[in-house]
């Protein structure tokens, strides 16, 4: 079964016939086909398939993860694949990242969802752990979901970013989260994870090493 619903992920990826100036992948979601750019020479600019397990969540499970007019923020939005696809489906989404990741987000952004959207999304720079008050008050800003795919890899920033999940998580928040397992320190992000959060794994992909979480403030889960 792991191998058959990865294959089908997989199969939602297509590549140019002939090859252009630009490096770029398409992907058919939520009745779209979606074109990225790619930019090879950064881990934020390149799609990754923890991005594809959770844009084929969230088109298949449409009924109990309804987005349409729900207020969306990705972390970590990369390429934009995931803001993309929940746009497409309905929600109004914020897509953040570092600066300097910005002007291709944009793009691929603004590309694959202009008039075909309820909402148009925006692009906002978060960098995590910094300025966020500043940026994201408590006091003005409520999200429905946090969405996050492989934002925890072999980088130093940890802290900064589960300072950053607590800060835009209010107690009804939803975090959908897919995580490629690849080294101990990394997986030990998940034990601290859990300390602020109740988790529950609603998907998880073997052959790919990938899990799906959905994440709510502590003891809120059940209500």
């Amino acid at each position: 079964e792991d191998e058959q619903i990865v294959a089908e992920i997989m199969g939602r990826r297509f590549f140019p016939d002939l090859i252009t100036h630009k490096t770029w992948e398409g992907f058919h979601f939520a009745g779209h086909e979606i074109r990225i750019t790619e930019a090879t020479d950064c881990y934020g600019a390149v799609v990754w398939p923890s991005a594809l397990v959770l844009c084929y969540f969230l088109e298949t499970n449409s009924k109990q993860c309804n987005l349409i007019d729900k207020n969306v923020i990705e972390i970590g939005a990369g390429t934009g694949l995931v803001s993309i696809v929940a746009s497409l489906l309905g929600a109004f989404v914020t897509a953040t990242d570092l600066p300097e990741l910005l002007g291709n987000l944009q793009h691929n952004v603004l590309q694959n969802t202009k008039q075909k959207c309820k909402h148009q999304p925006r692009v906002k720079e978060l960098s995590w752990g910094i300025d966020l008050e500043k940026n994201f008050p408590r006091s003005s800003c409520h999200f429905d979901y946090i969405m996050a795919a492989d934002v925890v890899y072999h980088h130093p920033f940890l802290d900064e970013l589960l300072l950053t999940f607590d800060h835009l998580c209010k107690n009804d928040t939803v975090i959908l989260w897919a995580m490629k397992f690849r080294l101990q320190k990394e997986n030990q992000f998940v034990d601290r994870f859990q300390t602020l959060f109740d988790l529950e794994m609603i998907s998880n992909f073997p052959s790919l090493n990938i899990a799906l979480y959905k994440a709510m403030r502590k003891g809120r889960m059940k209500a």
